[in-house]
């Protein structure tokens, strides 16, 4: 999805390096037949060096110390011919390339391990988003959803950011978006407390208020024992947004507790949905004043829902421009929840200059309605929708 991490771009098949590989091999042996036809006064056996210190820049240690080996062999046999092997200059010469050779084959193991740590650690983190943040399912009743994860550290597939859907059961389908405050690794921990508590409690409280107020106790409780305090030392704390959309009629619900507004997409109108009756973030019990309000709203049938965190609306331009999601919402054509990613996504990636500078979450909700004859069109014009990567997710 336009962004590949530091292990994909080392782990990746070599683009035409097959062939290249040939090259330090190719010199060898044109090295040895020329110094051997040139004059005595002429040594050119000491650029078979270039040997085995390109050799690694193609290619794996074996072929490395090949490519050594055939080059001492090769100097060797310059010596022999010009019937000075046991001089001094002949004699240093093989030793240096013997050194070099060493050394760039201990530099290409070294390489060769470090890519498989790295390997490892992407297995890990992707079995860590599957079971802490798991990808929302195309259709939940009679929603439509598409989303898009990106994270401010390369090498890791989670962050900060975090969202999920769960089934309640009045019935309706209960939606979080939430920030951690910081991002990357080290806010994991603080992520996993939210949505655990979130998904147990989505089924069993019948009002919006309860759940959110579950999911403030549980913050409460458990953020300091997760947080990284010790390198992070500040308030910790997580802002969020919680709503209920029933299955029948069109009236919805949320709790806005410090998170951006969503967005509602209604034919070409985008609406921010501002809540009346804020909360504070969770984890800041001594600042809220009673129990969290919900706030109202309608979402109709072919209606989109777009749900962010601030690495969306703070995404800065090379310009130092925070990026308008607001405006380029509004210009795109309406069309699928996943055509609508793709097309954010892009275009986010265009106003960065490709780099996030914090993680990044988009998740766009549809109720479906009557199909659109045109949307078909329009989906082949937006493009292919995205990955499932936090690659990516993105």
């Amino acid at each position: 999805m336009g962004r590949r991490s530091v292990s994909e771009r080392l782990l990746e098949p070599p683009s035409g390096r097959g062939k290249l590989a040939a090259v330090p091999f190719a010199l060898i042996a044109a090295i040895t037949a020329v110094d051997v036809q040139a004059p005595d006064d002429v040594h050119l056996g000491p650029l078979l060096v270039i040997a085995p210190a390109l050799t690694v820049a193609l290619a794996g240690a074996r072929l490395t110390a090949l490519a050594g080996a055939l080059a001492l062999l090769a100097q060797v046999f310059i010596a022999v011919f010009h019937g000075g092997l046991g001089t001094a200059n002949h004699v240093s010469q093989i030793i240096a390339l013997a050194v070099l050779s060493l050394l760039v084959v201990l530099v290409s193991l070294a390489r060769e391990r470090r890519a498989r740590q790295l390997s490892e650690a992407r297995s890990v983190a992707e079995t860590a988003q599957r079971v802490l943040l798991r990808p929302p399912p195309r259709r939940i009743g009679p929603l439509r959803v598409a989303w898009l994860y990106l994270t401010a550290e390369d090498e890791t597939r989670i962050g900060g950011d975090l969202f999920a859907t769960a089934r309640a059961a009045h019935p309706s389908t209960r939606v979080i978006i939430g920030d951690v405050r910081g991002s990357g690794l080290t806010s994991i921990g603080e992520a996993s407390v939210v949505l655990a508590s979130f998904r147990e409690g989505a089924h069993r409280h019948p009002a919006l208020p309860d759940l959110v107020a579950t999911l403030e106790e549980s913050v409460c409780r458990n953020l300091e024992e997760v947080a990284d305090t010790e390198h992070d030392p500040g308030e910790h704390f997580v802002t969020a947004l919680v709503l209920d959309l029933p299955d029948q009629g069109a009236q919805a619900q949320m709790v806005n507790c410090g998170h951006p507004p969503p967005l509602l997409v209604r034919g070409s109108r985008v609406e921010p949905l501002h809540p009346r009756s804020p909360s504070p973030p969770l984890g800041m019990a001594g600042l809220r004043g009673g129990e969290p309000r919900t706030d109202p709203f309608t979402f109709e049938p072919g209606d989109l829902l777009v749900l962010y965190t601030d690495g969306v609306i703070e995404a800065r331009s090379p310009a130092g421009e925070f990026y308008p999601l607001a405006e380029r919402v509004a210009a795109f054509l309406p069309g699928s929840p996943e055509s609508l990613v793709h097309r954010v996504h892009q275009d986010l990636l265009t106003h960065t200059g490709g780099r996030a500078a914090d993680d990044t979450a988009l998740l766009v909700i549809e109720r479906a309605g009557p199909p659109r004859a045109e949307e078909g069109q329009r989906v082949l014009h937006a493009g292919a929708p995205p990955s499932a990567r936090p690659q990516g997710r993105g």
